[in-house]
């Protein structure tokens, strides 16, 4: 019988799953990296499907009064002039009279944090080193030096997910890269930006930047050609160069914000990728979100295939506690087509944002009324 889990990772996956396990009378432990609770972040999506497991955790009305309520874009030349505008879309929320919400990453992990059980043990400032599974439990050693027994361990631990390299053979083969490089940061808002969106993309390079909810800071997402460099992890120098660089010809305000980089300490750089494997479990490990089926960035779907996956995960281990094996396999069984779906709309070239006819067969393509019956 499965009773203590650890899950890797309190971002949006790992934190509704341990809503989910909560619920169902598991003793629960999340283990963080991070020192405490981060602010900041960029906007994520919840759609189609994910509304309907927001709702049944009762956030639904809490998720929608954070929204983003961005207005409209603007579409601009290199020179920071407005070449188009629209108010029925963003780039980053897609249709403005969708269901849909566009909320700040910070503001949803902060509604499923104070959701949480009680009982939820989180432990920050740690991270899984090495584990040894036997038939009925694992054993983990953490980066502190401890050691803990759980009868099961699910790494919620992102795209480079350390409990995947820990416990899986086939790391290499499973990190698809889309060759693009995505940076994020933040800065002051320097250019009095209010409820409105600004973007500009020409091919191999794109920028969008919208404001804060109190509209004090501005959001800025860049994205272009990894161009063969290796990744630079880790020197948060010679990312910011490489931002600059890819920007330089950008005068306006974009000339403004690429100078308040420099002075930044809110910045995320990765090589986008999805991940693709084989099994998301092996004996009593398993994986959930970006760790187990990323789609990117680039599908605006990252979020949602968080928030379901965790939930389908959730309610198989509490329908088989006895059996996590067939749980896991059950978990797969359901996520997987809609997985691939949303991977597979994914199209770096793409210059404006997704279709919606694409959009909406991708966050619908998954059937959970049984399991949403189950917990109503």
């Amino acid at each position: 019988m499965v009773r203590n889990i650890l899950i890797s990772g309190a971002g949006v996956a790992g934190l509704t799953l341990a809503y989910w396990l909560g619920k169902a009378g598991f003793r629960v432990t999340l283990v963080e990296m991070q020192p405490a609770f981060r602010r900041g972040g960029q906007a994520v999506d919840i759609r189609g499907v994910a509304l309907d497991v927001i709702r049944a955790m009762g956030l639904l009305d809490k998720a929608r009064a954070l929204r983003t309520r961005l207005k409209g874009m603007s579409m601009l030349d290199a020179h920071g002039v407005e070449i188009g505008r629209t108010v029925e879309r963003t780039f980053s929320a897609g249709r403005l009279d969708s269901p849909d919400i566009e909320i700040f990453r910070d503001d949803l992990c902060e509604l499923l944090m104070a959701a949480l059980d009680e009982q939820t043990e989180i432990v920050y400032g740690d991270s899984v080193q090495a584990l040894e599974g036997e038939d009925d439990d694992v054993s983990v050693t953490f980066a502190s030096g401890k050691q803990r027994v759980f009868d099961l361990v699910i790494g919620a631990d992102g795209i480079y997910s350390t409990t995947r390299k820990l416990w899986f053979d086939q790391e290499a083969s499973v990190v698809k890269s889309l060759d693009v490089v995505l940076a994020l940061f933040t800065t002051p808002n320097l250019i009095g930006l209010t409820d409105w969106q600004v973007m500009h993309r020409v091919e191999g390079l794109g920028v969008v930047i919208y404001p804060s909810r109190d509209q004090t800071e501005l959001r800025v997402s860049v994205g272009f050609g990894n161009d063969g460099v290796p990744m630079r992890r880790g020197d948060v120098a010679a990312q910011k160069a490489m931002i600059v660089s890819h920007c330089a010809h950008l005068d306006g305000n974009f000339s403004r914000i690429a100078d308040a980089l420099e002075e930044t300490s809110q910045l995320y750089y990765n090589e986008l990728a999805q991940i693709r494997m084989p099994r998301w479990s092996g004996g009593r490990v398993g994986l959930v979100g970006d760790a187990a089926h990323c789609a990117s960035p680039f599908s605006g779907q990252g979020t949602s295939l968080a928030l379901v996956g965790a939930f389908v995960l959730g309610r198989e281990l509490a329908r088989y506690p006895d059996q996590p094996g067939l749980a896991f396999e059950l978990y797969e069984r359901r996520m997987r087509p809609f997985v691939l779906m949303n991977q597979d709309m994914v199209d770096v070239t793409r210059l404006g944002p997704i279709p919606d006819e694409i959009m909406t067969r991708a966050k619908t393509g998954i059937e959970l009324s049984d399991l949403l019956e189950e917990v109503a």
